[in-house]
């Protein structure tokens, strides 16, 4: 029968955290199994495999709960272990110490909240939903942050430990909207979680904000929009780059710049820019302007199938990062065009959607013309016009508001 040894490594390094293994043999094999304990080399007693609990002047409750947490959880996963061999040996069959780790490591994806967003934060990677992906990893890593990296077990995850997650967000200066995001994230693996039957539903998020608060005023005036086009901005080719991709968003009824960087040369038909929303999946098209024209011709694109110079042929090249790099790279560069023009909210590229949106409206332009040309689909107020409204009328609009530049 194989058996299961737990194991100490110090750090090679003063002072460091040693970690904690397990050791699986059998049929003379043996391989090991990493956990996410640590401790100090003398914090460890390794003649009977336990954390040391600290104690008279040494004593330190905060430490001696997180070591004590390190024995349970050992004692819990030798269980685990034990179960899994039993099973082998009771159904006669041939396994491998790899066959027991693999085993552990499916049912310890269901042992703790953190396990199991990491299980759904793979899979959606595997699905495609890479931008869904990210947003999880993004709450994870403020959550792991927030635990000190200590694992979260399901039994943990309650209204108190939320709430007091809230807290520590907003101590450290997160916006209600921050806050808010991260909370909804969490709640939707957490509702997996409950429907895959691995906890039970304890609505842990009840006494947490999870709306959305009205922001501050992200538009700006089509008189800064001017100003934009006509800085002189040749001596500095980045932000000249950054000011052309605020310029062609708006041009493009506030285009988002994850559609703008994938929009490929067989996108422009017959003076027809025709796309699909990478957020809804709605079709949009767009009549081709002479500034649209202009920003592309701008550019040298001939070797690559896009029609902007933001994804480029390089070998080994991962597309979404050099979108995100781009993103990331543009924005800042528009920020720093903000505060010359000395604008009171930074200057984003999402600026520019928000832009578009009020100057149409300031120019009375219907709420269900402005809806179809940004591509809604969740206005509930003008989903009865969108089905039948003609996308003249959105490049009527569009013209009438790129003339007043």
């Amino acid at each position: 029968m194989a058996k299961i040894k737990i194991k100490f490594r110090p750090s090679m390094s003063d002072g460091e955290q040693g970690i904690i293994y397990y050791q699986i043999i059998h049929n003379r094999v043996a391989r090991q199994q990493k956990t996410g304990y640590s401790l100090y080399k003398d914090e460890w007693n390794s003649d009977i495999s336990e954390a040391i609990l600290p104690v008279g002047n040494e004593k330190n409750e905060k430490r001696e709960y997180y070591l004590s947490d390190i024995n349970d959880k050992i004692q819990c996963d030798i269980k685990v272990f034990q179960s899994i061999i039993s099973d082998f040996e009771n159904k006669n069959k041939e396994y491998t110490s790899d066959d027991i780790i693999e085993e552990f490591n499916i049912l310890s994806a269901g042992k703790s909240f953190f396990s199991f967003m990491k299980s759904v934060i793979a899979n959606l990677k595997t699905l495609g939903k890479i931008r869904t992906s990210e947003t999880y990893t993004a709450t994870l890593s403020s959550l792991e942050r927030f635990r000190e990296y200590k694992d979260l077990a399901f039994d943990e995850l309650d209204s108190d430990m939320m709430m007091a997650y809230e807290a520590y967000l907003r101590a450290r200066g997160v916006s209600p909207n921050s806050s808010s995001f991260y909370m909804r994230n969490a709640r939707a693996v957490y509702n997996r979680a409950v429907e895959k039957g691995l906890t039970g539903q304890r609505y842990p998020f009840k006494h947490v904000y999870t709306g959305v608060d009205k922001t501050i005023k992200r538009a700006v005036s089509i008189k800064i929009v001017k100003k934009i086009k006509e800085m002189d901005l040749s001596g500095n080719p980045n932000i000249d780059f950054a000011r052309d991709m605020f310029l062609f968003s708006f041009y493009t009824r506030g285009m988002s710049f994850v559609d703008m960087s994938f929009l490929r040369k067989r996108d422009l038909q017959n003076g027809v820019l025709s796309y699909r929303r990478r957020k809804t999946g709605r079709l949009l098209l767009i009549k081709w302007e002479k500034c649209m024209q202009e920003i592309v011709d701008k550019y040298d694109t001939s070797q690559s199938l896009y029609l902007l110079p933001v994804i480029k042929p390089q070998k080994d090249a991962d597309e979404r990062t050099q979108y995100l790099y781009a993103a990331h790279n543009i924005n800042n560069c528009l920020k720093i065009i903000g505060v010359k023009l000395g604008l009171s909210a930074p200057l984003t590229l999402y600026v520019a959607r928000h832009a578009w949106a009020s100057i149409a409206r300031s120019k009375n332009v219907p709420i269900s013309v402005i809806s179809e040309g940004m591509g809604h689909d969740s206005e509930s107020t003008t989903r009865i016009y969108l089905a039948s409204l003609d996308t003249v009328a959105v490049d009527k609009a569009n013209r009438m508001i790129i003339k007043s530049l």
